[in-house]
């Protein structure tokens, strides 16, 4: 049957011509991945990153899909789009003008996404200089050199080029979401996470060969895998169905309303967004820690309190991910827009009085679903330390990871469903339809 639904995927020209756009701008984006910035020591510079899994570089490299251990013309990878996208939404519910242009509709959405790009650049401007003094000081990789020969034509090379990248992703992930399938962001994430995953793998089966991994602990660690993917499943696909009934009214002959319905609230709301918060601040004291090596050891002492391998800091990870899961919650979730837009067209919650009295019933349903929520991030993301204390082995595949690409794929078969659908083909379910995200 699931071989059946992809043979007419391509049945359908349009949805075909989409895939294969897809596809081939995460081929260019990959390719780009792999072309290095001039004027640096690309193996020094991967082995050093190879001593940094532990700290935010490590992150960046995540979404980079291995970028910046090479420091390619892609090397900062999306991140600085995801940054200023944050702080925009961050800032909307503060500043009046922007709060006026999100409830502009479209016109005002696309002034918003204009403003994105702009902030992204300069934040790539900024992180690209950065980077390029950082790379130049040799104290920062043990004493390695890293740049040959270093200088203001190097730092300016590195500017231009990185920033470029990152614009170039930007647009390739804009290109996606307009001309392909899916959200073109997410899916460049998703590429970039994939293609660690083939290393990954080779150097698990060889720790299986070597014995430095037992097989009873690799069908363990499966066995969690598979766990957790059904688990991300199960939280994504969650919500809280709260009725909504509307009103009959009569117009003329004609009758409007009548009809009952629900609104649905996710249980992860936040989705991904506050493990990379939460991951963001307890990693930066490791990484000054780093930077200042031995000249320092009280910091570097007091920093491993905050490593996710110390009960401390095991601890402050998981309270940090509940905190921005209720916070970015907030900030995305408006119960009185919903509930004034339940009032607008003549709907009410049966036994909830329309307007304050909706929203706060909203706001207390979504406070309470949100913790479940909050816990099951904290334990997907504590989950691959866990394995590594108890078992004593390297788990390549950590659940932030596993989170995002499990997430991003779910959001991608529910739009090839609704092309499938729409044409009157049978989706990947027999029995019922894949359920959206959103």
């Amino acid at each position: 049957m699931i071989l059946d639904t992809f043979r007419d995927i391509f049945k359908i020209p349009e949805l075909k011509k989409r895939i294969f756009i897809t596809l081939g701008l995460l081929a260019i984006y990959r390719i780009g991945a792999h072309v290095p910035v001039p004027g640096i020591d690309s193996r020094a510079l991967s082995d050093f990153f190879q001593q940094m899994q532990g700290t935010i570089f490590g992150m960046v490299d995540l979404f980079a899909g291995g970028a910046l251990r090479r420091l390619s013309i892609f090397a900062l990878g999306i991140m600085p789009y995801i940054t200023a996208s944050i702080i925009l939404q961050l800032l909307i519910p503060v500043v009046p003008a922007l709060e006026k242009l999100q409830k502009e509709g479209e016109e005002g959405r696309k002034k918003i996404v204009q403003y994105t790009r702009i902030a992204t650049v300069f934040i790539a401007l900024f992180q690209a200089l950065g980077i390029a003094i950082w790379l130049e000081n040799p104290a920062n990789f043990q004493g390695r050199l890293i740049v040959p020969f270093p200088g203001w034509s190097f730092r300016l090379l590195t500017i231009i080029t990185v920033t470029a990248g990152t614009s170039f992703i930007m647009w390739l992930g804009e290109q996606i979401t307009e001309k392909g399938i899916g959200n073109g962001i997410s899916l460049i994430i998703f590429a970039g996470i994939i293609a660690r995953a083939p290393g990954d793998l080779i150097r698990t089966i060889a720790l299986i060969q070597n014995r430095q991994i037992h097989m009873f602990a690799f069908l363990l660690i499966l066995g969690f895998m598979v766990f957790v993917v059904a688990g991300v499943v199960l939280i994504t696909l969650g919500q809280r169905k709260i009725p909504v009934q509307y009103a009959r009214r009569v117009i003329g002959r004609r009758v409007y309303g009548g009809q009952s319905t629900y609104l649905p609230l996710k249980v992860n709301q936040a989705g991904v967004i506050p493990v990379i918060f939460a991951m963001s601040i307890l990693q930066f004291p490791q990484t000054i820690a780093t930077f200042l090596g031995a000249n320092n050891p009280t910091f570097k002492s007091f920093a491993t309190y905050f490593s996710t391998y110390h009960p401390v800091g095991m601890t402050l990870y998981a309270l940090l991910i509940i905190f921005f899961t209720y916070f970015y919650t907030a900030i995305t979730f408006n119960p009185k827009e919903i509930s004034d837009n339940i009032k607008k067209y003549g709907g009410f919650i049966p036994g909830i009085r329309p307007g304050k009295a909706t929203a706060d019933y909203l706001d207390k349903i979504m406070t309470r679903i949100a913790l479940p929520g909050g816990l099951f991030l904290a334990g997907i993301a504590l989950l691959p330390t866990l394995l590594i204390k108890w078992l004593n082995v390297p788990f390549y595949f950590g659940g932030t990871s596993l989170l995002i690409v499990v997430g991003v794929a779910l959001d991608t078969l529910q739009q090839i469903e609704s092309h499938l659908i729409m044409r009157q083909y049978e989706g990947f379910l027999s029995k019922g339809k894949l359920r959206g995200r959103y």
